[in-house]
């Protein structure tokens, strides 16, 4: 019985992308080995533990799953993560602490949108025609806008409530970029997936779990018993095209990760970390692949990075002691009436969004504020967290049974790129079995969690896909 060579195939990088492409790997019954540079995995969403509060496990961010996010629940079920239980659905509500905002009721599209709109609160009847008018222009138009068009630019006719109030943060939320920097055609990507992807495709899923227990750690125990590997602190140094020379012509060569050989590579790593290797590959590559890796290299190297900024509180009643609010009675441990809200941000008043982590199966009382697209060039992390504070006072202080302390700061540095208009990605191949993946690499999404784990799976399906093209090698059992 013939059965194909199972090939050994490197995943640099641990993230969520990382992990996709090993399961990838994995299922097509080739040899997966994860080498991760930190000892954590999940990358740019995984899990913290504060050695003062080990029972209280943090995450380096906090992120929001639409219901259209078809692959990354597909791989949670694959693993063994229940989705209905992992995360809290939630028809898709961007409302404030006044009350005032968006939420849509759970009707089949277009009608969720439609009498979400007429039935928000705080807006007039014109401003609601007029969001009405432009998503009909956008539907008209297929979703699609000028290559170099800004979301501030698509916008640009609403009545300034409805830009500060719903386009911006929904911007900023899907895009992690400002309107006047963000870029028009994947904003209105994001809006059609998830506006027209069937019946709760734009539902709000939010972890009622830390991150790693989401998907990497199950991802990672799924590939053991699969017959992969996974080793934590293991950065490699160095990536070299091997020699193929008298190894004839029906043996492809392969590529050696500091001195081990491996059939093909997946670079899951940042997009910085992936271009420093794939660069200094080409110094020792054949002349004729030479200039593909330094074009590769320098194409991730220009991504424009932005800053995520994760301002962890507890709320507590007067006496020390935490007092949960009515919400509490649905929730169980939330002191927010929603387990999200919008906050309106300025430059003294920075987060957009606040989590409920309480109301999430987090501890009581405990509020992540988050602050996309961070300007951390002239805020340190105390002038950071003394804004937010200020703000939770001015914005939420009706709300809450107490006063607010901070807990632990997180500030990922280069947490995604900036997706700005006409924006050139570095693609998936990057020679013939070298790939990269993450949500950096070119395709339709934004730097989220689908686009990361649609990214990887697609590189573990081409590694294969590729060895399997250059030689039909079979052993014979």
């Amino acid at each position: 019985m013939a059965k194909p060579v199972r090939r050994k195939i490197a995943i640099v990088g641990a993230g969520w992308a990382g992990m996709a492409a090993a399961l990838a790997v994995a299922q097509a019954g080739h040899e997966a080995i994860v080498l991760e540079a930190a000892q954590a995995i999940g990358g740019r969403a995984r899990s913290l533990f504060d050695p003062k509060n080990p029972g209280w496990p943090l995450d380096n961010g906090q992120h929001i799953l639409i219901g259209a996010y078809g692959e990354c629940l597909r791989l949670m079920r694959l693993v063994g993560v229940a989705p209905e239980s992992a995360l809290l659905r939630l028809p898709l509500a961007l409302r404030f602490a006044d009350g005032s905002g968006l939420q849509l009721p759970d009707l089949p599209p277009p009608w969720d949108a439609l009498a979400g709109i007429a039935t928000a609160r705080g807006w007039r009847w014109r401003d609601k025609w007029a969001l009405l008018r432009l998503a009909a222009a956008w539907q008209r138009r297929g979703f699609a806008c000028a290559p170099h068009a800004t979301v501030a630019q698509l916008c640009a006719g609403l009545p300034q409530q409805l830009r500060e109030d719903f386009i911006a943060p929904l911007c900023v939320s899907a895009l992690n970029t400002p309107v006047h920097e963000a870029s028009g055609a994947v904003f209105l990507r994001v809006l059609h997936d998830s506006l027209l992807g069937g019946r709760g495709g734009s539902h709000l899923l939010l972890p009622r779990t830390d991150l790693g227990s989401l998907f990497p750690e199950p991802a990672a125990r799924w590939l053991r018993a699969h017959g992969g590997a996974l080793h934590t602190g293991r950065r490699v140094q160095r990536l070299v095209r091997e020699d193929a020379s008298g190894m004839g012509a029906s043996v492809a060569a392969g590529w050696l990760l500091d001195g081990e050989r491996f059939d093909a590579v997946v670079l899951a790593t940042s997009a910085g970390a992936a271009a420093r290797l794939v660069h200094a590959c080409a110094d020792t590559a054949p002349a004729a692949e030479r200039p593909a890796l330094h074009a590769w290299a320098a194409c991730a190297q220009a991504l424009r990075h932005t800053a995520i900024a994760t301002v962890y509180a507890q709320c507590t009643a007067p006496d020390g002691k935490f007092v949960s609010t009515a919400s509490a009675r649905t929730t169980g441990r939330g002191v927010l009436p929603q387990p999200l809200l919008a906050l309106r941000s300025s430059a003294a008043q920075p987060a957009q969004f606040v989590f409920d982590r309480g109301a999430l199966g987090g501890p009581p009382g405990l509020l992540a504020f988050v602050v996309s697209a961070a300007d951390t060039s002239d805020t340190t992390r105390v002038e950071m967290e003394r804004q937010v504070l200020a703000q939770a006072q001015a914005q939420l202080a009706h709300l809450l049974p107490g006063p607010l302390h901070a807990v632990q700061t997180v500030v990922e540095k280069r947490a995604t790129f900036a997706c700005t208009p006409a924006l050139q990605r570095p693609p998936a191949c990057v020679l013939p079995g070298l790939w990269a993946c993450g949500d950096y690499v070119a395709g339709p999404y934004p730097a989220t969690l689908e686009g990361a784990v649609r990214s990887g799976t697609a590189a573990g399906r081409q590694a294969v896909a590729c060895l399997h093209g250059v030689s039909a090698e079979t052993t014979t059992e």
